[in-house]
C-alpha cells in the first residue's frame, strides 16, 4: 500500500511541475507582451493597463503554483524572469469591470 501512495505521490508531483511549465511560459508571454508595449513607446494608458492586469494575474498563477509544489521563496524566480516590482505589488486575479 505505501508503495502505490508514493507512486501517486510521485506522480501528482510531476503532474504539478508540468503545470508549472505552462505557467510559466503564459507568464513569460504576458510579459513580453507588456514589454514590447513599453519598448514601442505606445501611449494608450487602458491598453497597458489591461496588458499590466493580465501580467500581474500570470505572475499570481506562477507564484500559486510553485507553492503547491511546496515553494515558498519567488524572489529568486521572479528575478530570474525579470518581473517588475509594479507586478509584484499587484499580483491577484483581475479584476473584471
Amino acid at each position: 500500500m505505501a508503495d502505490r501512495f508514493a507512486a501517486l505521490e510521485r506522480e501528482l508531483v510531476g503532474e504539478r511541475a508540468l503545470a508549472l511549465g505552462r505557467v510559466a511560459a503564459g507568464m513569460e508571454k504576458a510579459l513580453d507582451d507588456l514589454r514590447q508595449f513599453d519598448a514601442d513607446g505606445l501611449s494608450d494608458p487602458a491598453a497597458r493597463e489591461e496588458l499590466a492586469a493580465i501580467a500581474a494575474e500570470r505572475v499570481w498563477f506562477y507564484v500559486v503554483q510553485r507553492e503547491s509544489l511546496g515553494w515558498y521563496r519567488h524572489e529568486d524566480a521572479l528575478a530570474f524572469y525579470r518581473v517588475p516590482g509594479e507586478l509584484i505589488l499587484r499580483m491577484g486575479p483581475r479584476r473584471s469591470f
